[in-house]
């Protein structure tokens, strides 16, 4: 599956001020950012390193060319970074093959989106293989546009997958609101100019300008996106 870029639009159906919703995949709508650890835990052991616990929150959120390069430099292993992103990707689709666990509320958010035809666009750093695996259990069909790590020249926490997906639904990036999980997105989507809320998964995100922080999607809805969303 390729990025699916749609006809431009200027407002959703309704001519609220949100324009669209952009969302992160992993540990936003799928419980996953643990997988990303586990699988690097494992891959490392098997290269006879052990990784220590601390590094988690360096890697969590980022594209992994970031999190892979740190991880080879860290524990010194003897391999190439192509070769770490191919075993990387190859245990995580491993270990969703086997379960994929939804985050509360991200069903019924996005059914909800779709309902009002919301334009939606799903932003990951994963790669395309991943993000497409995800999308047989999430369903292709709540989004009209899906931007993968290794689509875009910069992927986060520069602002161009951000970027990219609100010039692709035909939306301003003032009118957008984010969902993100990690510090890394949260960067990307305000360098981006969106409006962003914050679901934090593994570490702390305080509240901020121009950004909301909730415990759980279970709190986000379109009546909540729509009031961060003001006329300009």
């Amino acid at each position: 599956m390729t990025s699916t870029v749609p006809a431009p639009m200027t407002r959703t159906a309704d001519g609220s001020a949100l324009q669209a919703v952009l969302l992160d995949m992993d540990g936003t709508l799928v419980d996953t950012e643990g997988f990303w650890w586990d699988v690097e835990v494992e891959v490392f052991a098997r290269l006879g390193h052990t990784l220590d616990d601390s590094w988690r929150h360096v890697v969590v959120g980022g594209p992994m060319t970031r999190s892979a390069g740190f991880l080879i430099e860290a524990t010194g292993a003897d391999i190439t970074l192509p070769e770490l992103t191919v075993l990387l990707n190859e245990g995580f689709e491993e270990r969703i093959g086997r379960a994929l666990p939804l985050m509360p509320g991200a069903m019924r958010l996005l059914a909800e989106l779709s309902a009002h035809r919301i334009p939606t666009a799903l932003v990951s750093a994963s790669h395309r293989r991943i993000i497409d695996r995800v999308l047989a259990s999430l369903g292709p069909r709540h989004f009209a546009l899906t931007v993968a790590g290794d689509e875009v020249p910069r992927t986060k926490p520069h602002p161009d997958p951000y970027l990219f997906a609100a010039a692709g639904l035909g939306a301003d990036p003032a009118r957008c609101a984010v969902v993100e999980d990690t510090a890394t997105g949260v960067a990307a989507a305000e360098a981006a100019g969106c409006q962003v809320v914050a679901v934090p998964s593994v570490a702390p995100i305080p509240p901020a300008p121009g950004r909301t922080v909730v415990g759980s999607l279970e709190e986000v809805d379109l009546t909540f996106l729509r009031g961060l969303i003001s006329f300009r």
